[in-house]
């Protein structure tokens, strides 16, 4: 097999075991638990504290100890074995810390998964700006696969089809396994994860970038280098907004679905495609990045990285504003509208993000800063939003039981607006057609 089909498989895999229950864990925990949003709030924003540090410690190990392809094996199996025990928690707490196991182990995979990608593409004399975007893309690929067999084997009555094929095989888990059919999304997350565990040890090898010499300091033995990044001004600004847009990144994935599927309390919408399909229509986020995907080499070397990142916000301002106009029926283009700038709001800023630490930081530490960027992205931004978010949404939008979906999106909206405005002030940047050019060599 070639050497990109192998990436490609490992990028498929890496967001099919997230896909599979990052978008419905909220109906999950509203409707099959019955639990409140902070409660939810608190369990999700376990992505972002396990980010707070994972991402870079294990950035370091792979930089300083251990073959990158082996610490990413042995990661995603331990979080395929965890999410296995998550269908049989019934307490808000105690599940907080089961998906916090899950996540210390899956959320440095992430930036993992893109220092093995670069790596073996460049020791294989690979173009990276133009064959990893084609590469990645498949991970948006598995990432929506993953949502279909959610959103039809995690029904309670799944397509009759199924039934006619006699391959309902969703009923047919929860029954081997007693528990409910809504848990299926954890059982196929936790065997797709030991499978690519295990098949990661197949990869070439990505061996640490640097040995540790006697005369290191003790700063350079623990290879804490990479947060010196934060005595560069520029750096320093990059990193700030990254937290910041970080926050709003998994406020649709957090309460995405329940939103479309709190449609069925109105009379007139309780029977549309967008309550009994609302996973699917999700997906129309993560095909929307499959093109985004694809042009960002274009974007990127005739715009630049700044401006890649503006558009980024801007698409942001649109994903939660088109969600708080929209409703089923004459305002159905909107919420489709909103899943198809996602592919842009959410790839623009995490791909072309990611390249520009690429381009700015020494290879000795660039695990690390890969993992810095993940922190600050989905580790401090993304705690303070999902913690955040849910304890607003309680005091501010909700009322009887019954959320303020409209309003909940126009504070997102104006939220990213002003991060939008202060990143096209604050952060200088002149566009360089040869900086991109920097990361394939």
């Amino acid at each position: 097999m070639s050497i990109k089909f192998r990436l490609t498989v490992m990028s498929f895999l890496q967001f099919f075991v997230w896909g599979a229950w990052l978008i419905t864990i909220g109906t999950y925990c509203f409707n099959a638990k019955g639990w409140t949003g902070a409660e939810f709030g608190a369990i999700f924003s376990t992505l972002g504290l396990s980010s707070l540090f994972m991402p870079a410690i294990t950035g370091i190990i792979a930089d300083k100890w251990l073959n990158a392809e082996k610490l990413y094996g042995i990661l995603h199996i331990l979080y395929g074995i965890i999410l296995i025990y998550v269908p049989k928690v019934d307490d808000p707490n105690v599940l907080y810390y089961v998906i916090f196991g899950a996540m210390i182990c899956y959320m440095p995979t992430i930036s993992l998964s893109n220092s093995i990608a670069y790596t073996i593409l460049k020791n294989n004399d690979y173009d990276v700006v133009k064959v990893f975007p084609p590469i990645r893309v498949w991970g948006t690929v598995g990432f929506i696969a993953a949502m279909w067999l959610t959103n039809i084997f995690s029904s309670p009555n799944p397509p009759s089809f199924l039934h006619d094929f006699g391959l309902s095989v969703g009923n047919g888990i929860a029954t081997l396994l007693d528990s409910p059919v809504t848990a299926n999304q954890f059982y196929f997350a936790a065997f797709f994860a030991i499978v690519l565990g295990i098949y990661s040890f197949t990869l070439p090898k990505c061996p640490p970038q640097r040995l540790i010499s006697k005369e290191a300091s003790f700063t350079e033995q623990l290879g804490l280098n990479a947060f010196k990044l934060f005595s560069n001004s520029k750096m320093a600004l990059f990193l700030l907004f990254s937290m910041f847009l970080g926050a709003a990144l998994q406020l649709t994935n957090m309460y995405g679905d329940a939103y479309l599927n709190d449609f069925k309390n109105f009379p007139e919408y309780k029977d549309s495609i967008v309550v009994s399909s609302s996973t699917i229509i999700m997906s129309i986020s993560q095909i929307s990045e499959t093109v985004f995907i694809l042009a960002i080499p274009f974007f990127l070397k005739r715009f630049g990285i700044k401006q890649v990142m503006l558009f980024s916000m801007i698409a942001w301002v649109l994903r939660f504003g088109l969600f708080a106009y929209g409703d089923p029926a004459e305002g159905l283009w909107m919420i489709i509208l909103s899943c198809i700038v996602y592919g842009m709001a959410f790839d623009f800023f995490n791909i072309s993000g990611s390249l520009f630490v690429e381009t700015t930081t020494d290879s000795s530490i660039r695990s690390s800063a890969q993992g810095l960027f993940m922190m600050m992205t989905n580790g401090v931004g993304a705690f303070l939003g999902s913690y955040l978010s849910g304890i607003v949404i309680d005091n501010y939008y909700t009322q009887n039981g019954i959320k303020d979906w409209h309003n909940i999106w126009i504070a997102f909206s104006s939220y990213a607006l002003i991060i939008g405005l202060a990143f096209a002030i604050f952060f200088k940047h002149k566009h360089n057609p040869e900086e991109v050019a920097k990361v394939s060599h």
